[in-house]
């Protein structure tokens, strides 16, 4: 009797985050109400506050039952260790395309991240978001930032690179990537181009590593002084100055001595 009560629970939790994602698509996160919701579930108010502290922890629950699959898969790439650390990163970000291509729920949620989270949107429901795309971003970069170590340590890329710097670079390639197909889904096949759109990546990063000098330079470049508008220019209004009551006075002395 409490393995059933606990899987119909599991199943209440389920369909009421397949519901969430339905209205979302449909009307976007802030013009949703959670009456909206359970009407769409099939089930009361009271039940979808049982399993969800309010929109905000739905739409959190909603995002890492899709998304949370997919770090995961990197995370424990990024644990292991690699021979060939630039091609298990290449590996696992291909089959993470195609997974995504090959996913509809997968596919939604992350329409609903990009495009259905209104600008106009206020309070909570914008932290919501921030916080759910701070979280995944930090936890794909920290496991792309592992794999390039690797590399480096592997000789496939160099000793000074900056991995912190390329990590970032990869996870916002990647990010582009799904966003503009999510986007314009007839555009490509995702699936079938991924293995092209991943190899660009990587040529990228092993022909055009960024080193860690090309970063202290920058914040060298900020840390020194703005010259002040017109510092280091000849000061000549002075000069001028002086030099002309000194053609006054041999004007004088040439008109005395011709008198």
């Amino acid at each position: 009797m409490v393995r059933r009560t606990k899987e119909e629970a599991l199943a209440t939790r389920d369909s009421l985050l397949d519901a969430a994602e339905r209205v979302f698509a449909r009307r976007g996160v802030s013009s949703t109400t959670l009456d909206e919701v359970a009407i769409e579930a099939g089930v009361t108010r009271g039940a979808v506050y049982w399993h969800f502290g309010g929109k905000d922890e739905l739409f959190r629950a909603m995002c890492e039952r899709a998304v949370l699959p997919l770090e995961q898969m990197l995370e424990q790439t990024a644990l292991g260790r690699h021979r060939d650390p630039l091609g298990a990163l290449a590996a696992v970000s291909v089959t993470a395309l195609r997974n995504i291509a090959r996913t509809p729920r997968t596919r939604a949620v992350l329409d609903i991240l990009f495009h259905r989270c209104e600008s106009g949107a206020e309070g909570s429901e914008i932290e919501a978001r921030a916080v759910q795309m701070e979280r995944s971003k930090e936890q794909c970069t920290e496991s792309v930032e592992r794999l390039l170590q690797q590399a480096v340590s592997a000789g496939q890329l160099p000793s000074d690179t900056d991995v912190a710097l390329a990590a970032f670079a990869v996870n916002a390639y990647f990010s582009g990537v799904v966003q503009q197909w999510v986007s314009q889904p007839s555009a490509y096949d995702l699936e079938a181009v991924a293995p092209a759109l991943v190899g660009i990546m990587i040529a990228g990063l092993s022909a055009a590593a960024p080193r860690r000098a090309l970063r202290a330079s920058a914040a060298a470049r900020r840390r020194a002084p703005v010259p002040r508008a017109g510092a280091g220019k000849p000061r000549t209004r002075g000069l001028r100055r002086a030099a002309a009551p000194a053609a006054g006075s041999r004007s004088r002395r040439a008109g005395s001595t011709r008198a």
